[in-house]
C-alpha cells in the first residue's frame, strides 16, 4: 500500500483510507451490522490501510462507537480522523439538515468544540485524534469567524488532545482563512471523476500551502463500481439519493464505460473499483491526494484496497477522464 505524508504534520498515512460514514448506519445508509463493520476495520489493517475516518455525525455518534471497538488494543497502529463542528442535540447554529427525528446544525464556536472533542474521544475510546476535520462551514444566517475556530484548534493542538487540523467542504476564501489563523494540514472534499468541480478551485491551493487534499464519494457511493445498471435494483438511501448517477439513463452510461475500459480492466487484473480509485489516487499534483474508501464489509475492503496497490499509466490516466469528460 502506497504511503504518504498528510499535510506538514509529519503524519504518515495509507494513501488510500477506509471511510466510515456507512458503519453509523442511519437512514443515510440504511442498518448496519456492527460486527461485521469491526471485522472490516481490521481487515483493512492487514491489508495495509491505516487510515480510517469517521465523524459525530455518521449514525449520531454510531460510527465512532463502533470505530472505537474496533480500534481497541490496536490504537497505535491506525491513524484515526473524527470531525467537529455538527451538533444535533442543540438549536444554536446554522440548519444543515433534518434527519431520523433530530435537527442537525452547523457550530464550530470553541465553547461547542470544547464539548464536542471530550464526547469524540470517549466514543472512540482514545485520549487523543490524529486528525481533528471540521465537519461543515458556518452558514451566512449563524456565521462564526473560522479565525476562533482554528485558534481553539491550535490549542487542542498544545495540548496533545489533537496531532493535525482539517477542514471539510469549504470555499477558497475559507481555505485562506484557516492557513492564515494556523496550520492547516488537509481538507476533505467530494471528489470523482464524475465530479471533478474542485480540481481547478483546491489543486493548486493544497500544492502552495502544503494541504493534503482528500477526496471523499471517489466511487460515487457505489455508481462507479459498475455493478449497478438501468436494470438494477439499488437500495438507496438518502446518500445514494442525492447521487444523480443513480438515474437509468446515466447508469446505462456508467455501463457503456465499463464495456469501454474492459481492456483497461485486463491489463490491469483489477476490478472497475480498483481501477477509478487507482485514477483518483492519481490527481493532484507532487502525489497529493488522499482518498476516502467506504467500507462495512469485508470484500469491499478487500476490493478498495486493490486501488491502492496499482500504478496506471499516465496515457492511460488520460484516456480515462476523455472517456468520462465524454458521458459527462
Amino acid at each position: 500500500m502506497k504511503m504518504m505524508k498528510i499535510g506538514k504534520s509529519g503524519i504518515e498515512a495509507s494513501a488510500l483510507g477506509l471511510g466510515a460514514w456507512a458503519i453509523g448506519g442511519d437512514s443515510n445508509w440504511g442498518p448496519s451490522d456492527d460486527a461485521e463493520s469491526i471485522k472490516t476495520i481490521h481487515r483493512a489493517r492487514e491489508l495495509g490501510i491505516t487510515l480510517v475516518d469517521t465523524a459525530p455525525a455518521y449514525g449520531l455518534g454510531h460510527s465512532e462507537e463502533v470505530v472505537g471497538k474496533a480500534l481497541k488494543g490496536r490504537r497505535d497502529q491506525y491513524v484515526l480522523a473524527t470531525k467537529c463542528g455538527i451538533r444535533w442535540d442543540i438549536d444554536e447554529g446554522g440548519l444543515l439538515m433534518e434527519r431520523d427525528g433530530v435537527k442537525i446544525v452547523r457550530n464550530a464556536s470553541p465553547a461547542r468544540l470544547a464539548e464536542e472533542i471530550e464526547w469524540s474521544l470517549k466514543r472512540l475510546d482514545t485520549d487523543y485524534l490524529d486528525l481533528y476535520i471540521v465537519h461543515w462551514q458556518a452558514t451566512e444566517d449563524y456565521p462564526f469567524p473560522i479565525s476562533e475556530t482554528m485558534g481553539y484548534l491550535m490549542e487542542l493542538k498544545a495540548q496533545g488532545k489533537i496531532r493535525a487540523i482539517g477542514a471539510s467542504n469549504l470555499n477558497r476564501e475559507q481555505f485562506m482563512e484557516y492557513v492564515n489563523n494556523g496550520q492547516l494540514d488537509l481538507i476533505q472534499e467530494k471528489y470523482s471523476m464524475l465530479d471533478r468541480a474542485v480540481e481547478d478551485k483546491f489543486f493548486g491551493l493544497c500544492k502552495e500551502h502544503g494541504v493534503t487534499f482528500q477526496a471523499y464519494s471517489p466511487l460515487e457511493r457505489g455508481v462507479l463500481t459498475g455493478k449497478y445498471g438501468p436494470e438494477s435494483t439499488v437500495n438507496m438511501g438518502l446518500a445514494k439519493s442525492k447521487i444523480e448517477w443513480y438515474q437509468k439513463d446515466k447508469l446505462a452510461r456508467i455501463q457503456d464505460l465499463k464495456r469501454k475500459w474492459q481492456p483497461l480492466l485486463e491489463k490491469y487484473g483489477c476490478s472497475m473499483t480498483e481501477l477509478v480509485l487507482a485514477w483518483t489516487m492519481s490527481q493532484g499534483t507532487g502525489d497529493n491526494v488522499n482518498v476516502l474508501g467506504g467500507a462495512r464489509k469485508i470484500p469491499q475492503i478487500e476490493e478498495n484496497v486493490g486501488g491502492g496497490n496499482i500504478s496506471v499509466d499516465a496515457s492511460d490516466l488520460a484516456s480515462m477522464r476523455t472517456d468520462v469528460e465524454a458521458i459527462s
